[in-house]
């Protein structure tokens, strides 16, 4: 019994610490992951650092309304978030063959990564207390890696402007 408690408390601790996660914010290094896309390729958050800007945006889950609201106003906008060097990449629990179809049926043009048990969710805590879903949390990260703005609103409305604004303000930094 006394070797068990010590093994049960690590594991007690390291299950609240992956629960309560704390989220990353403003001046923050961004958390590097490597992760899968909707083609089943390694994504690697570090080989963009000092070429583009991300737009990482967390979202509960591929087919729904606010989901898909959100993942089509960024596909219309992609041409000037280009224009101001922005990559745009979603997360979701869901699995690479659901992004597949989501991306086909909405002609998205952009990655969506699959994150099926939650280790990118949790590194930025943004998943769902109870649920394997994430909140709808956006991080633009600038060239340096460092988190520029974070937007934490059901409202994808919310997320572009927001976004928007952020990105202008880096344009005239």
């Amino acid at each position: 019994m006394k070797r068990i408690l010590p093994v049960f408390a690590a594991l007690l601790f390291c299950s609240i610490t992956a629960v309560f996660a704390v989220m990353p914010q403003v001046g923050d290094t961004a958390p590097s992951f490597v992760g899968k896309d909707q083609n089943g390729k390694n994504f690697n958050l570090s080989d963009l650092v000092g070429r583009k800007i991300v737009l990482l945006y967390f979202y509960p889950k591929d087919f729904t309304g606010g989901c898909t609201k959100e993942a089509c106003g960024f596909r219309d906008r992609m041409a000037d978030l280009q224009k101001d060097n922005v990559q745009i990449v979603g997360v979701s629990f869901d699995t690479e063959e659901s992004h597949q179809k989501f991306i086909t049926t909405y002609n998205l043009n952009f990655p969506l990564l699959a994150d099926p048990d939650g280790k990118i969710a949790d590194l930025y805590g943004v998943r769902m207390e109870g649920r394997n879903l994430d909140n709808r949390v956006s991080f633009l990260i600038g060239l340096d890696g460092k988190i520029v703005h974070v937007t934490n609103s059901g409202n994808p409305q919310v997320h572009f402007s927001e976004m928007k604004d952020a990105i202008a303000g880096l344009k005239k930094s």
